[in-house]
C-alpha cells in the first residue's frame, strides 16, 4: 500500500509523529485493530446518509486511540461523501454547555473530501452557484440582470423552504449574501458568511443589511446546525460527521457547569434520537471514569440509559453496533506492526539502508525500550514510541555512519511526559531526564 502513497502525505503523517500528534490524513495506512469496527461503521453512516441520526461514544484509557479512532472514522464518512468535523471540548476554550462555541469551533473544523480548510465558505459559494446554474438551465439568461436576479432569488427562497421554518435568521443571512454577491459587495459577503459561522464581532453595519442584531446565542446554534444540514444535503453531500472529542473534560469544570454540559449532552442525543438533525452522526470520545464515574454520564440519567452497553466477557466480542464501543490498550504486537508500517511509509532517499538499519529487530528493541521505562505499560507507548522511532529514522537517512544499535539512546524529558505518562514512568515532570538503553553494544561518537 506504501508504494502509491504521495510524497505529501507520507511527510504530513511523519511530520505530525514527529511532535507526538495525531496525523489529520493517512491514518487509514497504519491503523491497526480497528477492523472489527468497520462494518458496523459503514452500516451506520450509511442509515445517516438516508436521513437518519446517530449518536455513539467510544471510551477508552489514555493510549487507546480515542482521537486516532475518530480520525479514522472521520476519514471513512469523507470517502463516502459526508462533511465531518472534530471539536476538541475544553472547559476553557469549547464548553460543551455552549452550544454557539461548539457550533463555531465545529464550523471552523468543517472539512469535506474536496477541501480541508475553508469549506463552510466553499460550500456556500458552491449552494450559490448551483442555484445560478439550474436558472440558466431553466432558460434564463445571466444576460438580464435584473430577471435573472429574480429567478435565482425565487429559487433560492424555494431552496430556503425547510431552513426558514425551523431557523429563518439562517435563511435571511444566506439571501443578504447572494443579494450583496449580485452588488459586488465582497466584504459585505463575507462578512454576513462570518455571522453564519458563529463568528462574534461581525461589524453592525454587515448585519444590518441582513436585519439582523447582536452575536448567535444557544438556540440559534442548534438551529444553524440544522441549517448547514441542509446546505451540506443540498450541495451532495450524505451528512456531517460530528466528533465530540474529550469529553470527560467537563468533570473538571464547576457544579453547575458540568450539570448544563451533561444537560447539553443529553439534549443533543436526545434530538439527534427524534430526528430532529436528519444526517447528522455524532460521535463523542471519554475516558471510563465519564461513562462509569460519579461525575459523568450516571448524572444525566436517560443519558447514560442510552448509552448503556455491556463490556462484560472476551473484549474480541463486545458488539461494535452499540451505543458505546470500548477501545483496547495497544498490544506489543500491535505496536511493532504500526511501527513497521511507519517505517515503510517514511519518505526517504535511502530506503535500502533505512530497512536494514532500522529492521523488525530494531524496531522491537525500541518498543520494549520505551514500554519498559513505562511500567511495562503498552498501552501508554504508542506516542512516545513512534516518536522516537521518526527520530531514528531521520538520523539514519541524515548520516550515512549512524547505526542505531550502536548510536542511540533514547532520553525521554520529563517536561515531554504527559500526566499519564508521567504516572507511568513513576517520576515527576519536574525531575530531570530518564535515560533509557537499548542494550545495543558499545556505543561510539560524541552525542546522539
Amino acid at each position: 500500500m506504501s508504494d502509491v502513497v504521495s510524497p505529501l502525505k507520507r511527510k504530513e503523517i511523519i511530520a505530525a509523529l514527529r511532535i507526538g500528534t495525531v496525523p489529520r490524513r493517512g491514518l487509514e495506512l497504519f491503523a491497526v485493530g480497528l477492523e472489527r469496527f468497520e462494518k458496523a461503521i459503514d452500516d451506520e453512516l450509511h442509515a445517516v446518509a438516508t436521513g437518519g441520526g446517530q449518536f455513539k461514544a467510544v471510551r477508552g484509557e489514555y493510549g487507546t486511540g480515542k482521537t486516532f479512532f475518530s480520525r479514522w472514522l472521520e476519514h471513512r464518512a469523507r470517502l463516502e461523501g459526508f462533511a465531518t468535523s472534530l471539536v476538541q471540548i475544553s472547559e476553557t476554550e469549547t464548553p460543551l454547555y455552549k452550544m454557539q462555541t461548539v457550533y463555531r469551533r465545529c464550523i471552523e473544523a468543517l472539512e469535506t473530501q474536496e477541501w480541508s480548510t475553508g469549506a463552510f465558505a466553499s460550500l456556500i459559494d458552491r449552494w450559490l452557484y448551483s442555484l445560478e446554474e439550474e436558472v440558466i438551465a431553466g432558460g434564463e439568461s445571466p444576460d438580464d440582470a435584473d430577471a435573472f436576479g429574480k429567478g435565482v432569488g425565487n429559487l433560492l427562497e424555494k431552496r430556503l423552504a425547510e431552513i426558514t421554518k425551523t431557523q429563518p435568521q439562517f435563511a435571511a443571512v444566506l439571501r443578504a449574501c447572494y443579494e450583496a454577491r449580485l452588488r459586488e459587495d465582497h466584504a459585505t459577503e463575507q462578512g454576513l458568511i462570518a455571522w453564519l459561522m458563529g463568528q462574534p464581532n461581525v461589524a453592525a453595519s454587515v448585519k444590518q443589511m441582513a436585519g439582523i442584531k447582536g452575536d448567535l446565542d444557544s438556540d440559534g446554534a442548534a438551529g444553524f446546525l440544522r441549517g448547514l444540514l441542509e446546505i451540506l444535503r443540498q450541495t451532495g453531500r450524505k451528512g456531517l460527521v460530528l466528533v465530540l472529542d474529550e469529553v470527560e473534560t467537563i468533570q473538571r469544570v464547576r457544579g453547575d457547569s458540568r450539570e448544563k454540559s451533561l444537560n447539553a449532552l443529553r439534549a443533543l442525543s436526545e434530538d439527534v434520537h427524534r430526528g430532529r438533525y436528519p444526517g447528522l452522526y455524532v460521535l463523542i470520545t471519554g475516558t471510563p471514569p465519564f461513562f462509569d464515574g460519579p461525575h459523568g454520564v450516571k448524572r444525566a440519567p436517560a443519558l447514560a440509559q442510552r448509552l448503556q452497553a455491556d463490556f462484560s466477557g472476551d473484549p474480541q466480542f463486545h458488539n461494535p453496533r452499540a451505543s458505546q464501543i470500548a477501545l483496547q490498550p495497544f498490544s506489543m504486537s500491535r505496536m511493532l506492526e504500526v511501527g513497521q508500517r511507519i517505517r515503510d511509509l517514511y519518505p526517504t532517499a535511502v530506503p535500502e539502508r533505512v530497512r536494514a538499519r532500522v529492521n523488525d529487530a530494531m524496531i522491537e528493541r525500541l518498543a520494549r525500550a520505551v514500554s519498559g521505562q513505562l511500567g511495562n505499560q503498552v498501552g501508554i507507548a504508542p506516542r512516545l514510541f513512534l516518536r522516537r522511532l521518526i527520530d531514528v529514522l531521520d538520523r539514519v537517512e541524515e548520516f550515512e555512519a549512524f547505526d542505531p544499535a550502536q548510536h542511540y539512546q533514547i532520553i525521554l524529558n520529563a517536561s515531554e511526559l504527559t500526566p499519564e505518562e508521567a504516572a507511568a514512568a513513576g517520576v515527576s515532570r519536574s525531575v530531570d531526564d530518564i535515560e533509557l538503553d537499548l542494550g545495543g553494544g558499545d556505543r561510539e561518537g560524541g552525542d546522539a
